[in-house]
């Protein structure tokens, strides 16, 4: 069977017939996955794809890696869900570690299902700590497809309605290619970081609850901050009694390179992080961490049937000991550099691309239709994603225009796993 009788399989079949459309699939013709091994995946036909996208970089540590595997079916043979009325050793567990490898004085985790709902744990916490509802976001930033994160969000795309919650202000986004103020960096002093104090002064009550932000915007087309940004703009946060929710959906578990988590390239601690995708590897979790005395602050009583479930909670156990002994935060550095080398080459070779950009395993590419007038050509990521497909290469693709290639490849990849992305990316961008 050909890749092109995917579009004709069963499991696409009948996912178009009994999936709500929203529940969408990439390229014209859809895969259907069948099976996985380190950076490679196989559809429903025996087509063999380098996998770029991880999942939406979640499979951090490659597909099916056997320490991870061994453990999920270790814990399944002994008990798979006791719910959190009941205390579990992988939890604990898993907690007391967590505790110990994230930056500053974060100490006591909620475990949930996904990074909407740590966000929404994170955002609950921030409002009961300081006492006050407003909650500062960025434009460009996405938060989750909840009722609260459709508001939080700062994409039009992700806004399947009108904001349902109140409280939530979109900043400026620390985003230079396309600087909302038309500035230029360094001349611009981070002037996007300082207008959020006008903007608390102007559009809120002036007693804000929290700063939530990614340390790179991820959805929003993997658009990293000046090295600045978040020093300005938490010192800003507190100077008027908020606290920073640090979102490390995408940004953790060493995919920034060298460090277990992203805000730690910018030398800033956070009073509360969350995090989900690739913290167990593709097993669904959500997990917020906060300061002892923002967690105490949660009293009474809030639940999560699935949280802390001893099979998704050992699976991330697993996850970092497989990141520790590998070394994959410092592989991610290594192997990140030798691919942003070769895109910044593709970047010279093809005017299409207007900007290259991210760190580590975390590497976006924005297309357009001309470098001066900075146009979005979502066009020519739709060809690059149809051809890169044809040569086996799988990648994301994001942004608020649809006009970036998202590439999050687990941080098992090798240097010549990058070279077979990106000769697949040159031949695909010589069609456009």
């Amino acid at each position: 069977m050909s890749a092109s009788e995917n579009l004709h399989s069963d499991s696409v079949q009948k996912h178009k017939d009994f999936l709500f459309p929203a529940v969408t699939m990439y390229y014209q013709e859809p895969v259907a996955l069948e099976r996985g091994e380190g950076m490679y995946v196989w559809d429903e036909s025996g087509n063999k794809y380098l996998d770029c996208f991880g999942g939406v970089l979640t499979t951090s540590v490659g597909h099916v890696h056997p320490h991870v595997t061994e453990a999920v079916i270790d814990q399944v043979k002994k008990i798979a869900h006791t719910s959190a009325l009941y205390a579990n050793g992988p939890q604990s567990q898993l907690a007391a570690k967590l505790a110990e490898i994230t930056p500053g004085k974060l100490e006591k985790s909620f475990f949930t299902n996904s990074g909407t709902e740590a966000d929404e744990t994170a955002t609950m916490a921030a409002k009961l700590y300081t006492g006050r509802q407003e909650i500062i976001t960025l434009r460009h930033s996405y938060s989750g497809r909840s009722a609260a994160a459709q508001t939080a969000a700062g994409q039009s795309t992700w806004k399947l309605l009108p904001a349902q919650v109140p409280g939530y202000i979109q900043g400026l986004a620390p985003y230079c290619y396309r600087c909302p103020l038309k500035l230029t960096y360094p001349e611009c002093d981070i002037a996007c970081a300082k207008d959020l104090k006008e903007l608390i002064e102007t559009s809120t009550s002036g007693q804000i609850a929290a700063f939530m932000a990614e340390p790179i915007l991820g959805a929003g087309g993997f658009v990293p901050p000046p090295k600045e940004y978040f020093k300005e703009a938490v010192a800003i946060i507190r100077q008027y009694g908020g606290v920073f929710i640090c979102d490390e959906v995408q940004t953790g578990w060493g995919r920034l390179g060298d460090k277990w988590f992203g805000i730690e390239h910018w030398d800033v601690e956070p009073d509360i992080i969350t995090s989900a995708k690739g913290m167990a590897n593709g097993s669904p979790i959500g997990w917020t961490i906060a300061r002892k005395e923002i967690a105490d602050a949660v009293q009474g009583l809030t639940f999560s049937t699935f949280g802390g479930n001893p099979v998704t909670t050992r699976a991330a156990m697993a996850t970092i000991e497989v990141i520790e002994q590998e070394n994959l935060a410092h592989n991610a550095k290594v192997v990140g550099d030798h691919l942003r080398e070769k895109l910044m080459g593709l970047q010279e070779r093809y005017e299409v691309i207007g900007d290259v950009r991210g760190m580590g395993l975390m590497q976006g590419i924005e297309f357009v239709k001309d470098r001066k007038t900075k146009e979005p050509h979502p066009q020519a990521v739709l060809k690059v994603f149809e051809e890169t497909k044809k040569r086996g290469v799988l990648v994301g693709k994001g942004g608020l225009y649809g006009n970036v290639i998202r590439l999050g490849p687990p941080l098992v990849a090798t240097k010549d796993n990058m070279d077979e992305l990106v000769t697949a990316l040159d031949e695909a961008l010589a069609t456009v």
